[in-house]
């Protein structure tokens, strides 16, 4: 049995990965500016390096973030005694007068309808509220009756722990209070709620047949974790937003297809699902593009978009026909497994996934260290093998493998590193992008890029049952590839599905787009695709793992997780599944003659369109 040990010098897991309240993004905030602040100081460790030794140095700066910029809209009746529910200390906010243009590291004044700013806070970073509790996960099907019935429909049913978890969004005499005329949200009132925003720095959903569900059945980690399905597609056509009929119940009862549409698209999906049996229909176009090869299918321009844009979610220029089927077929592949759609969300934020592993790998021994950064590596000149590291108090700390993350490097090292960017924005808005007759939907919209180069920008909705956002909010995320700012590239979209809120709307009913309360855009470094080779002497028990990618699916870090892993431990079972408690011996000579009796999670029947996996809660809780 390896031991595993992580240092980092951040105060909250995941990395890029992490998902904050409203305080914590602050603070997160708060960090970026200050780190683009450090100055590099002459190293101290540069002493403790023998003659038959030498040295790599860690970069202190993180620059995988740049061009943040936060706008505030909501009313700016911010008074100093207001501050999170539950917090542990006072809040303090800062704001600092300035040019309205430049990036938000400079936090600005306010105005009184739209602000650019940057809001310091010195709380301690607050990571998920669900990071302490024991949790069971149950992903079926099972229809609420009752007055329920309209906020649970066609979702996944997730059972918490305790009722007081699952009733955190109904409303108390408290939230009436907070809401003194309908609508109207202030920003004291978000500082105040924070504690129930979880805001993702990548935004993601789970592919109901992907590889990091698999992965988390099989591991048993989904213990810790809970999941709501994604309840609507979405298609943004001619200037409106409208639902995508994608299951064969959908489209039979969509009322914006003709019966012509109707079958022409269920023969065009048919074949899709097994299109590798019929080479003649595709091998002629697999040179042209997805979007060319569905004009020659026959599909009416109404299903063309559909399909490109909100089925197979691929682009019109760079997806040729077969990528454009594969992405189609592994759509439909994921429809029915535990919803309508093929998309679960984690409850409390995509950053919960990488805290329910290091749970599970803290049960079992590892050891995390936040705050404790790490100076340089050790490098023996003749083996030319890292044989340790320095961390920040001096202290050398030896082992026989290293996993760094792309961020850890400096510039020296990345030299010859070209990467890609993804442009994020954040939005807090106070309802949602497609009104219906329930205010719990969970939606995916894409919007095409409009001029040559730009790329299409994925919006994901997220409302308060998903335990991401206060009581009459929502939480909307934007991605692309980056082409300019994050700003330059989201904007655009931002401005034809949102308003900005302003005082003078606030008694008009019926205003035609959601209003924007909270708006916060930056640039995130995509190092998914950087080859080992392309960084400069590394060792070769140095392995490089890259933070997250622009894809809407988790499949990359976990092919990359299971590849670096069989580097390390070659012929070992890649997260296999934990033995029952009752089966586990103290003694760690005995742990090898277990391992047949690990108890395998069986999967539930995939035949069914409605199957469900159940686990059972942990024993213990690790962290």
């Amino acid at each position: 049995m390896k031991s595993f040990a992580r240092t980092g010098k951040r105060n909250y897991y995941g990395g890029n990965w992490a998902s904050f309240s409203f305080s914590g993004i602050l603070s997160w905030l708060k960090e970026y500016q200050e780190n683009s602040d450090i100055v590099n100081e002459s190293p101290t460790w540069q002493e403790q390096i023998l003659e038959n030794e030498e040295a790599i140095a860690l970069s202190r700066k993180d620059k995988t973030i740049q061009h943040v910029e936060v706008f505030c809209y909501a009313s700016q009746d911010l008074h100093e005694d207001v501050e999170e529910a539950g917090a542990l200390q006072k809040n303090h906010a800062s704001v600092i007068s300035g040019n309205p243009t430049e990036a938000a590291h400079s936090a600005y004044q306010p105005s009184e309808d739209e602000s650019l700013c940057t809001v310091s806070c010195e709380m301690p970073t607050e990571q998920t509220p669900s990071s302490d509790q024991e949790t069971a996960l149950e992903i079926n099907d099972g229809e609420v009756t009752g007055e329920n019935e309209k906020h649970y429909d066609d979702k996944t049913r997730v059972k918490s722990a305790s009722e007081e978890e699952t009733s955190e969004n109904v409303p108390t005499a408290e939230d009436t209070a907070l809401q003194p005329k309908k609508n109207r949200i202030t920003y004291s009132q978000i500082i105040k709620e924070g504690r129930r925003f979880n805001i993702d720095l990548v935004s993601k959903l789970l592919y109901s047949r992907g590889l990091l569900i698999d992965l988390l059945i099989k591991s048993n980690v989904s213990r810790y974790a809970e999941f709501k399905n994604i309840t609507r597609i979405l298609a943004f056509r001619e200037g409106r937003v409208e639902q995508v009929p994608c299951s064969r119940a959908d489209v039979f009862n969509s009322k914006q297809l003709t019966m012509v549409e109707k079958r022409m698209l269920m023969k065009f999906l048919t074949f899709c699902m097994e299109y590798e049996k019929h080479p003649d229909e595709y091998k002629a176009y697999e040179e042209i593009t997805f979007s060319e090869y569905l004009k020659t299918q026959k599909l009416t321009p109404n299903l063309q978009y559909f399909v490109l844009h909100s089925i197979a979610m691929t682009s019109e220029t760079a997806s040729n026909t077969v990528d454009g089927l594969k992405a189609t077929k592994n759509f439909l592949h994921c429809l029915g497994r535990y919803g309508n759609t093929p998309f679960l969300f984690p409850l409390y934020g995509q950053g919960e996934l990488p805290q329910c592993f290091c749970r599970m790998c803290a049960v079992f021994g590892g050891i995390y260290c936040l705050r404790h950064s790490v100076q340089c590596l050790v490098v023996d000149k003749e083996s030319r093998k890292c044989k340790a590291i320095i961390d920040q108090f001096g202290q050398r700390i030896i082992s026989k493998h290293f996993l760094v993350e792309d961020s850890y490097f400096s510039e020296n090292t990345c030299s010859h590193v070209q990467y890609r960017q993804i442009s994020r924005s954040v939005l807090i808005t106070d309802r949602s992008v497609l009104k219906t007759d329930s205010d719990q939907q969970i939606s995916i919209l894409t919007v095409p890029g409009e001029e040559p180069g730009t790329f299409a920008v994925r919006v994901i909705e997220l409302c308060p049952s998903t335990m991401t956002c206060m009581k009459g909010t929502y939480l909307v995320h934007l991605t692309c590839t980056t082409s300019k700012t994050a700003r330059e590239d989201l904007e655009p979209v931002v401005q034809k599905l949102f308003t900005p809120y302003t005082e003078t709307e606030i008694e008009n009913e019926e205003v035609e787009k959601p209003r924007l309360l909270w708006a916060l855009y930056f640039n995130m470094r995509d190092s998914s695709d950087v080859s080992r080779n392309s960084y400069n002497d590394l060792p070769s028990n140095v392995y490089v793992c890259s933070g997250p990618d622009c894809g809407l699916g988790n499949d990359n870090a976990v092919k990359q997780a299971e590849r670096l892993f069989q580097l390390i431990c070659p012929n070992e079972d890649f997260c296999p599944p934990p033995p029952n408690p009752e089966d586990i011996i103290i003694d760690g000579d005995s742990l090898q003659s277990e391992t047949s009796e690990f108890s395998v999670i069986p999967e539930a029947n995939s035949e069914t369109p409605k199957e469900s996996t159940s686990l059972g809660n942990p024993e213990e809780t690790s962290q």
